[in-house]
């Protein structure tokens, strides 16, 4: 078809004859190669003009140089943007992708019946939440209660970053440790406030003396040490130690004073204006923040020394009970204090009795240090750790210089040293589990621990 402009060449229009020869509308073949000389077949033959004229011609090489001419094997050859895009004569397939790596191994979760127990206690308090707002709102007013609990804060912050920096050895679950503090905060207080209601509904008004040196002290120490009592219940797996048993009495006597201070402060604001509200936040606050998670420490310390050792529930509840009456006994003569020379005990009987609380925790760290070097050098001993590695997880001069070691590393590797501590510390308390019999789950957590703590190591030597 003719678009009626100029005729464009045709890529398979042989070249023109030189000048002197005839044109060839269209050759009848074009060889590929030129014939062998000497071939008879094809030699021309003289003397016939009729079959020379009728023969293919042979065109020279700068016949075919000169001309638009293409061969036919490259005609239908695509075109390419450019050189390099140019397909190689052999383009070998990428490689398959493995299948995705198995990815570190998770602990097997708490027992069922545990978990189903510590949601029902919540909901439990959500409740007791609601009805100690409104009584707060109620009898209190709710600007006296903010400003009673913005202030309560104070006393709970310091005594939670103490409690924590003891935890650090092996920190506890987040969800037990606010349990801890909500069972104190509110279950503790609002069931006080509940019997203290049915006695006075029974027995009638009550003696300020006797109020606050005998039903105060046994029916507090009481609801918070069932507080502690509970946690060994509901999970045995992370109550292992009397560190444990002190942390988590810590944190619901912290609790505990926490929403007591908000009751106090705000009547302090009521009945006395900002002048008493002073004197009654540096006397709880500033002076005495540790006083309820001292008192309670003491049951959480019995329960953890019955649980070390492998109690049963029956012992664990009689340990507990002895270091209940502990906590009554140094209560009561906290309360008793106010009604005689309040800062001459103070000094004499209530420092001394903190600074014996502080070298107890000090000294029940470095028991658990030992405890962790010796049960993690039974793992160096089978190959898993070298010695000096369980010198850096099982010392605290050692951890030290270990996360200062990672901070050199390249992306600074202080997270990944901190896990490689936090599960061998946990491989160590699994491994006592192990030896005392007590956790049948000990076995599964053991082979995933080890699992993590190589793939820590992995991590930290890595380039």
């Amino acid at each position: 078809m003719s678009s009626g402009g100029p005729t464009q060449p045709s890529p398979y229009t042989p070249p023109p004859a030189p000048q002197g020869q005839p044109q060839y509308a269209q050759p009848q073949a074009y060889p590929q190669q030129q014939p062998q000389q000497g071939h008879p077949q094809q030699q021309p033959q003289q003397g016939h003009p009729q079959q020379q004229a009728h023969a293919p011609q042979q065109y020279s090489a700068q016949q075919y140089a000169q001309s638009n001419y293409t061969p036919a094997a490259f005609a239908q050859c695509p075109g390419y943007a450019s050189v390099l895009a140019q397909p190689t004569p052999y383009s070998p397939p990428a490689p398959a992708a493995p299948s995705p790596a198995q990815g570190l191994p998770a602990l097997p979760p708490a027992r069922r019946g545990g978990r189903i127990a510590l949601f029902s206690l919540f909901g439990f308090l959500g409740l007791l939440l609601l009805a100690l707002i409104a009584y707060f709102g109620l009898f209190l007013g709710p600007l006296a209660s903010i400003i009673g609990l913005v202030l309560a804060l104070v006393p709970l912050a310091i005594v939670f970053f103490v409690v924590r920096m003891i935890d650090r050895w092996e920190p506890e679950p987040k969800s037990l440790v606010f349990f801890a503090v909500a069972w104190g905060a509110i279950a503790a207080v609002g069931l006080t406030l509940l019997v203290d209601i049915g006695l006075t509904m029974l027995l009638g008004l009550r003696g300020e003396v006797s109020g606050a040196v005998v039903q105060a002290p046994i029916v507090e120490e009481l609801w918070k040490g069932v507080g502690v009592f509970l946690i060994f219940l509901i999970a045995r797996r992370s109550f292992d130690g009397p560190v444990d048993g002190v942390v988590y009495g810590a944190l619901v006597g912290a609790g505990f004073a926490f929403t007591e201070n908000i009751q106090y402060f705000a009547v302090s604001l009521i009945e006395g204006g900002g002048g008493q509200l002073t004197v009654t936040f540096i006397l709880r606050a500033v002076m005495s923040p540790f006083a309820h998670a001292m008192f309670t420490s003491l049951t959480g310390l019995a329960i953890g020394l019955a649980a070390r050792r492998h109690a049963s529930t029956g012992t664990a509840l009689g340990f507990g009970v002895l270091g209940m009456l502990g906590a009554m006994i140094l209560h009561a003569l906290w309360n008793g204090s106010s009604f005689v020379n309040f800062f001459l005990l103070y000094f004499v009987l209530q420092v001394p009795l903190f600074i014996g609380f502080i070298l107890g925790i000090i000294a029940l760290r470095r028991e658990e240090s030992r405890l962790t070097k010796a049960r993690l050098g039974d793992y160096a001993a089978a190959g898993w750790f070298t010695p000096e590695e369980v010198t850096m997880l099982a010392t605290p001069a050692g951890r030290k210089t270990g996360l200062a070691w990672a901070a050199q590393l390249r992306g600074d590797r202080r997270p990944l040293m901190r896990e490689f501590i936090k599960d061998a510390t946990m491989l160590a308390c699994v491994r006592q589990r192990a030896i005392t019999g007590r956790d049948p789950m000990a076995p599964a957590d053991e082979q995933a621990l080890l699992a993590r703590t190589r793939a820590a190591r992995a991590g930290l030597l890595a380039y």
